[in-house]
């Protein structure tokens, strides 16, 4: 299990630095790029089986983030009805995007950028 998600990782690195080298898109384009390609395989149930077969590696990439969105907006869409998909998008994902925002937060006090 722990050869699978450190190739899974790799795997996805390896496309990420290919498509970094050869076109111009920026580092952020890749990641969204990324996180969209997850939400798309949690569509279809792919990322799930994908989680089955790789473990916690395929928890570890930006992928990731796209299918908790996606499974997040999907079961609350289930229970909520369309409002469901804006209420339900944040459940998985609430505590990365608050723990990203607090520690920017406190590194931007402690570190002065550079000119």
């Amino acid at each position: 299990m722990y050869v699978y998600s450190f190739l899974f990782c790799g795997f996805l690195c390896l496309i990420a630095q290919v498509i970094l080298d050869n076109t111009k898109l920026t580092p952020g384009h890749i990641t969204s790029l990324f996180v969209v390609i997850g939400t798309f395989l949690d569509l279809f149930n792919i990322y799930d089986m994908i989680i089955v077969h790789v473990g916690g590696g395929a928890l570890v990439p930006i992928t990731s983030f796209g299918h908790l969105l996606m499974h997040g907006a999907m079961n609350r869409t289930i229970e909520s009805g369309f409002i469901g998909i804006a209420m339900g998008v944040f459940d998985f994902t609430a505590a990365g995007i608050t723990s990203a925002i607090f520690f920017s937060f406190i590194f931007a006090l402690i570190f002065k950028p550079k000119d």
